[in-house]
């Protein structure tokens, strides 16, 4: 192999290996803006007091670990815990992500959530703050769904 011929295939590979790193960090970015989305339209649904549209983000055996309460498991489970919030306050969530990361088909956003309760009954507002963990995972069809929804709350 001439020398020319050797710069010219040392080239190429470098092109390609830098062509496809590119495109990763391209499809990262991609990623993590679909699950950044799909975090706010949770949050939307949240102050619309829509449970069913918070489950249908979910898996079908996803987990939710709220504070408090004993692990839920289930689409189903999702929307019920919700519906039960629903059914007795009005609600406003402020939340986003800090951080997302995503390594392949998983990826996880850890964030921050503060929630203003209405008693629909009358009462006092109930105010909290607290941090969460979402595991996300990709589907066969490149969308994501969230498997585990943990959180716990901030010492007020």
């Amino acid at each position: 192999m001439n020398t020319l011929t050797y710069l010219l295939a040392i080239s190429l590979t470098s092109f390609l290996i830098l062509g496809c790193s590119e495109n990763n960090q391209t499809d990262m970015n991609e990623d993590i803006a679909t699950i950044t989305a799909m975090s706010n339209a949770r949050a939307d649904a949240f102050n619309n007091g829509n449970a069913a549209e918070i489950a249908r983000y979910f898996a079908d055996d996803a987990y939710l670990m709220a504070p408090g309460k004993t692990s839920q498991r289930g689409k189903e489970a999702v929307e019920a815990y919700y519906q039960s919030i629903f059914d007795e306050f009005e609600t406003v969530l402020e939340s986003g992500y800090e951080d997302v990361v995503v390594d392949g088909n998983l990826a996880y956003g850890r964030g921050f959530a503060k929630v203003t309760l209405t008693p629909k009954n009358g009462g006092e507002k109930i105010y909290s703050t607290s941090k969460y963990l979402n595991i996300l995972e990709r589907q066969a069809d490149g969308t994501w769904i969230t498997t585990h929804d943990i959180w716990n709350g901030n010492e007020e």
